[in-house]
């Protein structure tokens, strides 16, 4: 008897699923489904599954096809189970063509077509799922594209670019790409928009005319008013609106503005935040008509901190930048605020690297984030007997 074992999370169980299993089938006589338990799924990174573990295990149950199913608790469970169960043949998904081939020194590997033409609209009206579209086009799309895989629930199905090169890359992902916004628009249910900063506030506008969700990157405009605008638009369209400020979401940094409240540290008298990247090759980051520059690129995450922390009601705000001789925009820039009791100093830079770490001080002792701070996932609270430090972790998902 030819056995044959493939894995997955099955979350909102669909069409495609379904063929998987039925190809997985056709390769042998019996079929082992390994689905992946909750806690493994968050472990790798996979988040937001709308679905129990035990709702998805009776979700393959009942198609009929697996003769057995069992759980992915581990890494590195899928050779012991195939050494366990005398696996003949490993079936995935050709979305992993290459990542399993590891595998071929215990059975024989088969990476399956995706499923193809199977209708957008269908699935979203049955499963849930969520269509994006990506509007405009930088470097940092990439990393965008490859943690959008560990989201369940959302699909990017469509593309707004007039950037060749970013063009080659969408067609590359085989993403339709479109030169004309507003059927884009038609074509999805919300947008991410990572556009020249000079644009957002004319892309977001367009989309919530057409009801559209979206998600845009920060800044997502270079006024107030237009910031005033744009929530008050999102309002009255009733649309979901949100800043890709990941800082501001993250667990660790939540946690240690209410240890902050606490007063652990006494109170606060210095904030100091670095954020710089060598990278100033953006799509639009070297032109002065985007409106690009460290301040735009850094600005939002170096002063997240202090206005939380520190609240709004500064006395005092000044800035000190380093223009590129062409552009006129700003590579490098220090930002000093006073407060009544307190101040802040905060720099960012585009072309040039500095330690990128966050030190909050008080009158009890201080906290240390490491760099990179943006990406916090653990603080360190210092005191001046260091018997008494206290370090703290938490997940960045």
């Amino acid at each position: 008897m030819k056995k044959v074992i493939t894995y997955g999370t099955f979350d909102l169980l669909h069409h495609g699923h379904l063929n998987l299993l039925r190809r997985a089938k056709a390769l042998g006589d019996y079929l082992i489904v390994c689905v992946t338990t909750d806690s493994f799924d968050i472990e790798r990174g996979k988040l937001l599954v709308q679905q129990s573990l035990i709702e998805r295990i009776a979700a393959v149950k009942a198609t009929g096809i697996a003769d057995e199913v069992i759980l992915e608790e581990y890494e590195g469970q899928k050779i012991d189970d195939i050494k366990k169960y005398n696996v003949d043949i490993f079936a995935i998904g050709s979305d992993w063509v290459g990542k399993f081939d590891y595998i071929l020194e215990f059975c024989k590997v088969v990476y399956l077509p995706r499923t193809k033409d199977i209708s957008s609209t269908e699935k979203r009206n049955e499963e849930g799922i969520l269509s994006l579209g990506i509007v405009g086009y930088d470097h940092s799309i990439v990393k965008f594209i490859d943690e959008s895989n560990f989201i369940s629930g959302i699909e990017i199905t469509s593309v707004f670019c007039l950037d060749s090169e970013g063009s080659k890359l969408y067609n590359s992902k085989l993403y339709k790409v479109y030169t004309d916004y507003e059927k884009m628009l038609l074509d999805v249910d919300a947008v991410y928009i990572i556009s020249a900063p000079n644009l957002r506030v004319m892309y977001t506008k367009k989309a919530f005319e057409l009801g559209k969700h979206v998600l845009c990157e920060t800044p997502v405009a270079l006024k107030t008013d237009e910031v005033d605008l744009l929530n008050s638009l999102a309002k009255e369209k009733k649309v979901i609106f949100c800043e890709a400020l990941k800082t501001a979401y993250s667990l660790a940094f939540q946690r240690l503005g209410v240890l902050l409240k606490t007063g652990i540290i006494g109170n606060i008298k210095d904030i100091n935040a670095t954020c710089t990247s060598l990278d100033v090759k953006s799509s639009w980051s070297d032109s002065k008509e985007s409106g690009g520059g460290a301040i735009v690129s850094w600005g939002p995450y170096v002063l997240l901190p202090v206005l939380k922390i520190l609240g709004c009601q500064y006395k005092k705000l000044s800035f000190v930048s380093y223009l590129d001789d062409k552009t006129k925009i700003d590579l490098f820039t220090n930002i000093q605020l006073v407060y009544s009791n307190s101040l802040a100093s905060v720099k960012v830079g585009s072309g040039v690297k500095a330690e990128g770490a966050m030190i909050i001080a008080g009158t009890k002792g201080y906290v240390y984030v490491p760099a990179p701070w943006w990406k916090m996932d653990y603080f360190e609270i210092r005191y001046e007997d260091s018997r008494s430090n206290k370090k703290y972790f938490y997940q960045f998902k």
